[in-house]
């Protein structure tokens, strides 16, 4: 047993280390002229992907332009908004452009850039909803996009209107759990979600307001990347000097058509969350588009360098900038305190502020009427800071999802009654078809927006951000730019708190929040388990019986839920299925229906097997002497079958315990989803998700012992 203990601690030990020396800046391997920007590629239009496989948008275009001005080269890494800002925080990318919001909280781990885009938070409903303001909200469930400011306003309002929240990792999910009616609104920033409404997605914005006004700009870490930062700067005003910038707001944001150059240099792997319209967004075509992604382009064409895009979810993006994963981030990322410790923030490009949005037919209408209702947020965003800021004083539950869509469409369905947004977001998601509505205009802790990379690094990056932005402030490109996706202009931003981040803390302060995690897991995993296993075994009888058409049943209910993916099934139940049937799923439902689907199919595989195993020969006596085949079954075959099968059934029960953290796609808060909402508001992913994982191991550690016990003693 010693000997056991040992060997666990070194391997656990061995893991850290690997860990560890993952997080080890990128810029170190590679020119000094070249970055790894993180982005959340669901984030139309400031970034999303063309059919051709091709970043684009206006956070795209933006760092691209700047990028040939400023005479550099970039990687572009796609991931999750809130793993893209973690990436430059953690210095595995020298910045992030992915419609980022410059607030106080990420200006303590972020350096940021000139501000190349105002935006601010918007709530957004279907477009057959009652509500009309934020007081409807309550005790409903809204949406929201992890990491994003909309998530952090969402949050706060949730205490003060009392809804609940659920939160997904990009927009287009958003949009449509509030389409389908799970939520009855979500949160978005203003650009995006009027952006989204205006191709076609079905919500409505009831409060053109936008509340938590900020800016959005280029991010690299505290302290690193300046040269990055540097860069974007002056290739910034340089595209709005000579006209660029606005020609790239334009494209996405009005019907003007940009020029393009294309020069390369210094090389940066920007990312950005492309389900964050109109900054960020994926055209019909398949390209990026929107604020961002034109800004970036303009600034990286005027301070001539060249950047790759990487769309991902908010909270991947943000991750990915603060682990070295990408240069910097782009992604109407608000600047705060608690961000500027990880992330060097450029001069903010965008005023935003956070609005909350709900069902076109949502009753709510004012923060008061959340009362005991769900709220979603987006994980990691100043609007989700915002709503759990307010969500004692209103009395709502919340969700959190990583995008923008999951949220939005969390609303729409139904299971969040609103959402809270950064207000140009939101706005624009309503206007292009996201069916929710804003109930109160006026926009709520106004903040800005931001490029960054990670702290302390590609400070030429995030130097020519802010000399390119200026660039285009000062030539009226910017203004363009704003015009086109917009139409106008926007206000002013947030703040937040401190909190102790260290592995004691984490834990300390935040271990109610481990415990709930923790037991939603395993919840969900015996519950799943055993009505899996009840399914499994009627299936895998289903397998050995003698009528050929009852076989025919077992083999193909076995080839679709073992072929369809886990994900793909999770989003069908919980998305997929509430579309067509009109019939609302909680997000405990869709991720138990999900597994007992999945592990019901391997179960059977396993039970058939159990069966087979079975000498045929005493079957074959049995009917020599005239047993009955279902008797036989039972009384034979069955009881030796089972008691071979059941190390099998431990070992099932340790892989559905994993599968849960991929229910926490659709927003149901288990272990892995507090791992995630805990690195999107401490920027901390070594550490959180090193403690998660240490929980995992600790479980599965005992239910491994616990199935060599039973296996010892039935042998």
């Amino acid at each position: 047993m010693k000997k056991k203990k040992i060997f666990f601690i070194i391997m656990l030990l061995a893991v850290i280390k690997i860990a560890c020396a993952g997080g080890t800046s990128v810029q170190a391997a590679e020119d000094k002229n070249h970055y790894t920007i993180t982005t959340d590629e669901t984030y139309p239009p400031f970034v999303f992907q063309n059919k051709d496989k091709q970043y684009e948008g206006i956070d795209m275009d933006l760092l691209k332009s700047i990028s040939k001005i400023e005479n550099f080269t970039y990687t572009i890494k796609p991931m999750s908004f809130n793993m893209a800002a973690q990436a430059v925080a953690n210095r595995q990318a020298d910045g992030i452009i992915a419609g980022m919001t410059i607030t106080p909280e990420r200006e303590k781990i972020y350096d940021a850039s000139n501000s190349y885009y105002k935006t601010g938070v918007v709530f957004a409903v279907g477009q057959n909803s009652k509500i009309t303001s934020l007081s409807d909200l309550k005790g409903k469930t809204i949406a929201a996009k992890t990491g994003t400011a909309s998530a952090k306003y969402a949050l706060e309002m949730s205490k003060k209107y009392d809804f609940k929240i659920t939160y997904f990792s990009d927009s287009n999910i958003l949009y449509n759990d509030v389409i389908a009616g799970n939520s009855v609104a979500c949160f978005e920033d203003e650009p995006v979600i009027k952006y989204a409404i205006k191709n076609g997605v079905n919500l409505k914005i009831p409060d053109q307001t936008p509340a938590q006004a900020g800016y959005y700009a280029f991010f690299v870490q505290k302290g690193q990347n300046q040269e990055l930062l540097k860069k974007f700067n002056s290739g910034l005003k340089k595209l709005k000097a000579n006209g660029q910038y606005q020609e790239i707001v334009n494209k996405y944001l009005s019907t003007e058509t940009p020029k393009k150059n294309n020069k390369n240099k210094p090389h940066y792997t920007i990312v950005c969350d492309v389900t964050f319209p109109p900054f960020e967004i994926q055209a019909k075509n398949g390209k990026y588009v929107g604020i961002d992604i034109d800004l970036l382009n303009q600034i990286s064409i005027d301070q001539g360098f060249t950047y790759t895009l990487k769309p991902m979810s908010f909270n991947s993006a943000t991750q990915s900038v603060t682990n070295g994963q990408a240069d910097g981030i782009i992604s109407g990322l608000s600047v705060t305190d608690e961000r500027k410790k990880v992330f060097d923030f450029s001069d903010p490009y965008f005023v935003s502020g956070f609005i909350w949005a709900t069902r076109e037919d949502s009753s709510i209408k004012s923060l008061n009427d959340l009362k005991g209702k769900t709220v979603a947020l987006k994980t990691g965003t100043g609007s989700a800071d915002y709503g759990k800021s307010i969500q004692s004083k209103y009395g709502f539950k919340i969700k959190y999802f990583n995008d923008s869509n999951t949220m939005y469409n969390d609303v729409v369905v139904g299971n969040a009654v609103a959402c809270f947004e950064d207000q140009p977001v939101m706005q624009y998601a309503i206007k292009n078809g996201i069916k929710l509505t804003i109930p109160k205009q006026t926009p709520a802790n106004q903040g800005n927006y931001a490029f960054a990379v990670q702290k302390g690094k590609n400070s030429e990056l995030l130097k020519s951000f802010n000399t390119g932005l200026k660039q285009l402030q000062t030539n009226g490109t910017f203004d363009q730019i704003k015009a086109k996706y917009l139409g106008g202009d926007q206000k002013k931003i947030t703040g937040n708190t401190k909190e102790d981040t260290s592995f004691w803390g984490i834990i300390s302060s935040n271990k109610s929040m481990f415990i709930s995690g923790l037991t939603n897991t395993l919840t969900l995993t015996v519950c799943a388990i055993l009505i899996a296993s009840i399914w499994g075994v009627i299936l895998g009888v289903m397998g050995v019986s003698e009528h050929a058409f009852v076989r025919g049943i077992y083999s193909t209910v076995i080839y679709i839920f073992r072929g369809l993916p886990l994900l793909v099934l999770a989003f069908f139940v919980y998305i997929g299925l509430p579309n067509v049937t009109g019939i609302k799923i909680s997000t405990f439902a869709a991720g138990l229906f999900t597994l007992v689907l999945n592990e019901g199919a391997y179960t059977a595989a396993f039970v058939k097997g159990g069966f087979d195993a079975v000498d045929p020969g005493q079957m074959e006596a049995a009917r020599a002497l005239g047993v009955p085949y279902s008797k036989a079954m039972r009384g034979i075959v069955m009881p030796q079958g089972l008691r071979i099968m059941i190390p099998s059934f431990i070992n099932q029960f340790i892989i559905t315990l994993k599968d849960t953290s991929i229910i926490s796609a659709i927003g149901f808060v288990e272990l892995t989803q507090t791992g995630q909402l805990l690195v999107a508001r401490t920027q901390q992913g070594f550490i959180v998700y090193g403690i998660v994982a240490l929980i995992y191991l600790i479980v599965i550690t005992l239910l491994t012992w616990l199935s060599k016990i039973i296996e010892k003693r039935l042998s």
